[in-house]
């Protein structure tokens, strides 16, 4: 081991001891965002080398948050405004993002995806919807796999499933608008019954929601973050988890 692997190993012991006691994000999302430019910037004219290298970092994340005692992870894979990249760069992607949520199943973490679903190549749609039914009661960490997802997507979703539930109960829109309140729309969002996340952390440097979880980051703390995803460490991970500890979540109030 070099002097600066070892540095780098006294400094993330360090802010492990530094996150003992404080408090711990029960839901941190992740923006994993800064594969095609990690790629780039490795000489690599192959973009897909970059979404490869950020899949395997995902294995590791998952790792620190059980480790950390995070229930719940919401990565953000693939966007609806993603799927109008070029044909041959999402024919490469789409195969990893499988690959990936395979990977997942086989480490018997609990996946569920949410997304537009119906949007997805019909191969990738299965097998997100078999990782959910083959794991929907395994314990643990949930992973939240956010594949074909964008945030006013899933909030025009959940109006649409409330209006269908309701409809089918005789109720009329009249009868609706009288009683309609945010709790019923937050019971149709892709993560019904989850915590909201406490934490968001994007990588890359980028500084903007970008509609990941518009509905559900109210009261999130945010964390931005200049590595790229494939070059994101645990000490990049334990900062966030530090910065989270030291504000003083007021919630609105």
């Amino acid at each position: 081991m070099g002097l600066r692997d070892l540095a780098y190993r006294l400094y993330e012991r360090r802010l492990e001891a530094s996150l003992s006691g404080r408090p711990i994000p029960r839901h941190v999302g992740v923006m994993c965002d800064g594969n095609r430019r990690w790629a780039r910037m490795a000489g690599h004219a192959d973009v897909s080398k970059g979404h490869r290298k950020g899949a395997d970092k995902i294995v590791e994340l998952l790792a620190w948050c059980k480790q950390a005692g995070v229930e719940v992870v919401t990565l953000w894979l693939l966007s609806t405004d993603n799927l109008s990249r070029p044909k041959k760069e999402l024919e490469a992607l789409l195969p990893i993002i499988e690959d990936t949520v395979n990977g997942l199943v086989d480490e018997q973490w609990h996946v569920n995806p949410m997304g537009a679903l119906d949007l997805l190549p019909d191969h990738t749609a299965r097998i997100l919807k078999q990782a959910a039914e083959t794991t929907a009661n395994n314990p643990g960490l949930l992973v939240n796999v956010a594949v074909g997802y964008g945030g006013r997507r899933e909030i025009a979703d959940a109006v649409r499933s409330l209006l269908i539930e309701h409809a089918s109960r005789g109720t009329t829109i009249e009868q609706l608008a009288e009683v309609l309140d945010v709790e019923h729309i937050a019971e149709h969002l892709y993560t019904a019954g989850q915590p909201d996340p406490d934490l968001v952390i994007r990588t890359s440097g980028e500084q903007r929601l970008g509609g990941f979880l518009l509905w559900q980051s109210t009261h999130s703390e945010f964390y931005f973050c200049d590595a790229y995803w494939p070059a994101f460490r645990k000490v990049d991970f334990l900062r966030a988890l530090r910065s989270y500890s030291e504000r003083n979540r007021r919630f609105g109030v």
